[in-house]
């Protein structure tokens, strides 16, 4: 498993054409930083850096917060058609991807959000399968505390903010380290609805580091081996927390 990545390490720190050129080689025969060099000059990937991170950022604490928020109300409020709501949110997980990328485009163009932000943000901003998650989470949470500190005078919010969220730290850790991971390498969304290089992500940038007659791979490889940092950083950050969420929420 820890193969593709050593030699996409081997591969961004050898020279351009060492690899394809003699007998193969298990080490950098003479390490170099030059494919790192020609990614940047070849194309903007300070910029594309910072807009995946600023897009991963914002869309992980805006889905989080709505799925905790849908989770909450599914878990633990009373209404007609609970069950109707999450049996359709449930059966989205079963409609691929594509299906709804055509109508979701055509609401992005209404309302004038191509080439922006919010128009990779948004139609992703609430995942079933987070609400899901979020749901089966909070079942687990006693009711008898939730009515408890409604006795003492706290409104919804208030029970939503101060009692239920310090409950579900390992949930939130799964929600974090997932959603930021899943929009930090997303490829097919960004590359519809942005147009303009910049406001490309990385993904897409290393799309345009694959020529159609060649590819520098040193330079290919070096890129996605930084790109590969900020999960790597959210995941050490949340490891704990992210390994007591997985084993609570039973999610394998």
């Amino acid at each position: 498993m820890l193969f593709p990545l050593y030699w996409m390490v081997v591969t961004a720190f050898s020279g351009q054409g060492s690899l394809t050129s003699g007998p193969l080689r298990w080490f950098p025969e003479n390490p170099t930083l030059d494919g790192f060099r020609r990614a940047f000059e070849l194309l903007p990937f300070g910029s594309f850096f910072v807009n995946s991170l600023a897009i991963a950022l914002v869309a992980m604490a805006l889905s989080v917060t709505l799925n905790l928020m849908a989770g909450y109300v599914l878990a633990k409020y009373r209404f007609r058609g609970r069950q109707a709501v999450f049996v359709v949110i449930v059966s989205t997980l079963m409609i691929p991807v594509q299906v709804v990328m055509v109508p979701q485009f055509q609401l992005v163009a209404g309302l004038g959000w191509i080439d922006s932000y919010w128009a990779v943000i948004v139609p992703r901003a609430a995942e079933a399968f987070g609400i899901f998650l979020c749901r089966q989470f909070m079942l687990a949470i006693p009711d008898e505390i939730l009515e408890a500190a409604r006795m003492d005078g706290a409104g919804h919010l208030r029970v939503f903010w101060s009692v239920v969220l310090p409950m579900c730290r390992p949930l939130i850790a799964v929600l974090v380290i997932l959603t930021f991971m899943y929009r930090w390498n997303e490829f097919a969304w960004p590359l519809i609805v942005l147009n303009d290089q910049q406001l490309f992500t990385v993904p897409i940038g290393l799309a345009f580091l694959q020529g159609e007659y060649g590819t520098d791979y040193p330079a290919l490889m070096g890129m996605a081996l930084l790109s590969t940092l900020p999960v790597l950083v959210v995941f050490a950050l949340f490891q704990k927390q992210f390994v007591e969420g997985v084993a609570r929420s039973g999610l394998r």
